[in-house]
């Protein structure tokens, strides 16, 4: 049958985990309007613009009759989590971003299967997705049994926990669909009680504009005063709910290479980090998904991590050093990080 054939190409590509869903998405479109209507995503335009052709997956790609869901796990043998965290002079790096840029690597693997379906099936409409237009991944996995929405809003897997990569390849075939997948979060909430900002309001309910991998990473202009407490060393993202999560004990360290640690990221020295110019940002995170932040936000981001961190001549040598910065945006970030210690 073509649908055991394709996962069976998927396997020899690399994937983890291959599934078929539907296209009907009418429960998560309307729970997606209800958070857009809250004004939960924050500064992230792209996704109202959108609006609803984000659950309609034959409208975003015209003739799309079923679409094929893939896992690839990320997690690298890196330097514990829990380390990282509580050394408040080293920075934290979600540990997806530690490797190559999962986009890249998502993308050419998926394309390779929709090629290998080609040959093999004759020419069909297809386009490739990950992460990188407006399409509901976590509905579209959960549908076609890949795993199950937790409590912190990611897609969790009875056998793989939740460190994982999904991507989509839309098609125009008629495949046949998997089960949806089932929950198995039970009364556990320590994603919800973890969250160093609180931004699970409610259990499935996330309020972006308090997540740090929000602020962090899509966030624009200056992060709000109230939350650089709460960041800590939190640099780029934030795993805190992964971390807690029970079912992550399943969690598999990635089979690809491309997902192994570069530069040391899993456990960075802040004063080392700040010190880097642009062209050796721009050089050193080639490849990588950081890199798309840019210098300034990067900055920004570590400038609140040392205004956290302990009151010691590197750190305050290290802000000083960025006092008079060209970018008004890392001066903010400085001078509140420069205060905080004298206050200290």
């Amino acid at each position: 049958m073509f649908e055991d054939r394709i996962k069976a190409w998927g396997r020899e590509l690399g994937f983890d985990a291959l599934a078929i869903a539907g296209t009907e998405l009418a429960e998560e479109e309307a729970r997606l309007m209800e958070w857009l209507g809250r004004g939960w995503h924050g500064g992230m335009d792209y996704m109202a613009r959108h609006g609803a052709r984000r659950a309609r997956p034959a409208e975003l790609v015209p003739g799309t009759v079923s679409v094929i869901t893939a896992r690839l796990d990320y997690k690298p043998d890196a330097r514990d989590p829990h380390e990282v965290l509580e050394d408040p002079e080293r920075g934290y790096v979600a540990r997806y971003a530690l490797g190559r840029d999962y986009h890249k690597v998502m993308r050419a693997k998926l394309q390779a299967l929709a090629d290998r379906m080609t040959s093999e099936l004759g020419a069909f409409t297809y386009r490739v997705f990950s992460d990188s237009a407006p399409v509901m991944e976590v509905a579209l996995a959960q549908r076609s049994g890949l795993g199950w929405r937790g409590k912190h809003t990611l897609l969790i897997s009875r056998d793989a926990g939740s460190m994982f990569f999904l991507g989509e390849l839309f098609v125009g075939l008629d495949l046949r669909r998997d089960a949806a997948a089932t929950q198995h979060c039970g009364t556990c909430e320590r994603c919800i009680t973890v969250c160093p900002t609180q931004a699970i309001v409610a259990p499935y309910q996330l309020d972006a504009r308090r997540c740090i991998s929000y602020l962090t990473i899509e966030h624009h202009g200056a992060i709000p005063e109230a939350l650089r407490p709460l960041m800590g060393n939190r640099i780029y993202g934030c795993d805190d709910c992964q971390v807690v999560c029970p079912w992550n004990k399943y969690a598999k360290v990635a089979a690809t290479p491309d997902f192994a640690v570069r530069n040391g990221l899993d456990s960075p020295q802040l004063v080392e980090l700040f010190a880097w110019s642009e062209d050796e940002f721009n050089r050193r995170l080639e490849g990588s998904a950081i890199r798309r932040i840019g210098h300034e936000r990067w900055l920004r981001n570590i400038a609140v991590a040392l205004g956290n961190a302990p009151t010691m001549p590197e750190v305050l040598t290290a802000l000083a050093s960025r006092r008079d910065d060209p970018s008004a945006l890392v001066r903010e970030h400085v001078a509140w990080a420069l205060r905080r210690h004298a206050a200290e």
